[in-house]
């Protein structure tokens, strides 16, 4: 796969010109980009359909979790608006994971895929919500779960990615958030890794956020994520 397309860039902002300066920046050289539900909220799914009509793909990070048939109605609503990938929240459980992997049927280009642990949180995290053993546990227990209720792929920390490959096998879709250059700051990230790291793993795509978009230089800063990469 080109190292391009395995990059997806996060717009983590608050404001439509904040985004689309990074996406006008970045210009060819970025073909995917991670919609959460920030952006979403403040600029609504308008921003989605330019994104889709400028020939990107859109990560479409939801997060779902819900009754199944709203979580359903949400899903058909990302294909709707032609996104690539849309997150559901494994620990809904299958109910909801099925009612989304369905509901996406429709839409052949749309791939579900199943939130794990979010990459802030330790097993010390865990424990405060009930939840024995390690991250990593409990990341390949809701793996297991996603690829039983016919999930695409699922979301987790560059630390499981080895591991979830072996779960998953070779098709699916593992992306992995929180990567970082050697050497810089993780932010929120407990459990974070270089996207060689991830890829050379098994990752099929990593995520970056502000390390681009907060940049003095977004292009450049992409470039040497690319490049990182590349040298897997």
């Amino acid at each position: 796969m080109d190292p391009s397309r395995r990059i997806i860039v996060a717009l983590d902002c608050d404001n439509r010109p904040a985004a689309q300066a990074v996406v006008e920046q970045l210009g060819d050289e970025c073909r995917f980009y991670k919609v959460g539900l920030e952006l979403l909220t403040a600029v609504g799914p308008q921003f989605v359909e330019y994104l889709v009509g400028r020939g990107n793909e859109v990560f479409l990070d939801l997060k779902l979790f819900e009754i199944p048939n709203s979580v359903a109605g949400a899903v058909r609503a990302a294909g709707a608006l032609g996104v690539s990938m849309v997150t559901v929240h494994s620990m809904g459980g299958t109910g909801i994971l099925t009612a989304a992997v369905e509901a996406a049927r429709d839409y052949s280009d749309l791939r579900v895929l199943a939130l794990t642990v979010v990459t802030s949180m330790t097993d010390a995290d865990l424990v405060d919500i009930g939840v024995a053993g390690s991250t990593e546990s409990q990341v390949l227990r809701l793996a297991g779960l996603a690829k039983r209720a016919g999930c695409h792929g699922v979301t987790a920390s560059p630390h499981e990615v080895a591991s979830l490959r072996e779960v998953l096998g070779g098709d699916a879709l593992i992306v992995a958030p929180g990567v970082v250059l050697p050497g810089a700051s993780v932010n929120e990230h407990a459990r974070p890794g270089t996207p060689y790291a991830a890829v050379a793993d098994g990752a099929s795509h990593v995520v970056v956020g502000r390390a681009v978009t907060r940049a003095p230089d977004a292009l450049t800063a992409f470039r040497r994520f690319r490049a990182n990469l590349s040298a897997s």
